[in-house]
């Protein structure tokens, strides 16, 4: 796995901690010294104290905590992650009246809470849009929230995908993305099908029904399965890409946890939830083979997705593209990059400085162990940086 710049930047700081506990301990008998000491120490807290009420220290990070409000939403996939983050922030910089919310709706309607001014900053699995769908340019409105700003795709957090099951009996499922397109296609239609069965050889598969659940409301995570499946089983699955996903059968559920809630009561049920939902449901996960034979989900295998993903976006604005075919033994390739969509500039001063101090806490070492803890991979080193990059440069 690749070690991040953040992780390294952790244990530099623990290990500077170290060194200063092993300078410490030095002692002296002399009461005018002792006396000094005492007073240089009350000075010293005095100064601590006025100097916390001002900022904290996350990591070797000096945050800000400007005081005020700022409020996100949108991709279902992160909120996960951005419940802890912002919880921490908040308590860190409590003291100031600093508050972070973030509420889930779903990428699409994040993106339009934000660009319609009733949100600081915006969480989707996928970049705005450089197109018009539906008559809406996506980089367009947002740049006109802003004040005439671009705004800035900013990959904060990665997420894999999981094809997750209820099947009794099965311990290890492993599916590949023609038949996950198959599926929904209605091609598929039953756990013993022969294709399920060529894939899961040695495994005993029930003729019982599938059941197919899918996000009924416009999702980035929608749109990052469809770009997957176009890309790696492009003869079985013949939809556009998009941020509604194009079953032919099965049944949509509203967000993340409404479909791994109707997997999780239905025998036989099967979907795309983000792994930490899965997890916690207690679901089946799907094994993945892009061609290059079976590999289960683990932190480990998601991330190396991560490496050969390319960004497109110029300058500031860090949108990437993610390969979803011909990936190397031991990928596992149904990863996503969660975005925060932000105003370059263009924000109430209080809110830009408060949105950037909130950024900048998303990349310390402690939120960054968060994020793996909370089953998320971390970004890859190059990534990371200009990240920081990035959120230094917001105005």
């Amino acid at each position: 796995m690749i070690l991040t710049r953040f992780a390294k930047v952790a244990a530099i700081a623990a290990i500077g901690t170290l060194s200063l506990a092993a300078c410490g301990g030095t002692t002296t008998t002399s009461t005018d010294s002792a006396s000094s000491a005492a007073s240089s120490a009350a000075s010293s807290a005095s100064s601590t104290e006025t100097s916390a009420s001002a900022s904290q220290s996350a990591g070797g990070t000096e945050l800000t905590c400007p005081a005020g409000k700022i409020n996100g939403g949108g991709s279902s996939a992160q909120d996960i992650a951005m419940q802890a983050l912002t919880k921490e922030y908040n308590s860190l910089c409590s003291a100031n009246g600093s508050e972070v919310i973030y509420t889930k709706s779903g990428s699409g309607q994040g993106i339009k809470d934000f660009y319609n001014k009733q949100l600081q900053w915006a969480g989707s699995d996928s970049a705005l849009k450089t197109e018009p769908k539906d008559g809406v340019v996506e980089t367009e409105k947002v740049k006109a929230r802003c004040g005439g700003n671009e705004g800035w795709n900013l990959p904060m957090i990665v997420g894999p995908v999981a094809f997750a099951y209820n099947l009794d009996g099965v311990d290890k499922l492993t599916v590949t993305p023609a038949i996950v397109a198959d599926i929904y296609a209605g091609k598929i239609t039953t756990w013993n099908d022969k294709a399920l069965a060529a894939a899961n050889p040695g495994v005993t598969l029930p003729a019982e029904k599938i059941a197919p659940f899918f996000r009924a409301d416009e999702s980035g995570t929608s749109e990052n399965v469809t770009k997957y499946l176009k890309a790696a089983a492009p003869k079985n699955f013949t939809a556009e890409t998009s941020k509604t996903f194009p079953a032919k059968v099965g049944e949509g559920k509203q967000g993340t946890q409404g479909v791994a809630d109707a997997i999780k009561s239905t025998k036989g049920g099967f979907g795309y939830v983000e792994w930490k939902y899965a997890q916690d449901a207690q679901l089946g996960v799907s094994s993945v083979d892009n061609g290059s034979g079976a590999v289960e989900l683990t932190a480990e295998n998601a991330g190396k997705a991560m490496e050969s993903a390319k960004i497109v976006g110029t300058g500031n604005d860090l949108a990437l593209k993610l390969k979803y075919d011909g990936t190397p033994a031991g990928v596992y390739p149904m990863v996503m990059v969660t975005y925060e969509i932000v105003c370059s500039a263009g924000l109430d001063q209080a809110q830009g400085a408060l949105m950037k101090d909130f950024l900048t806490y998303m990349t310390t070492p402690e939120a960054v162990t968060t994020l793996q803890s909370a089953g998320y991979a971390p970004l890859p080193e190059a990534v990371a940086t200009k990240v920081s990059t990035a959120i230094q440069a917001l105005k």
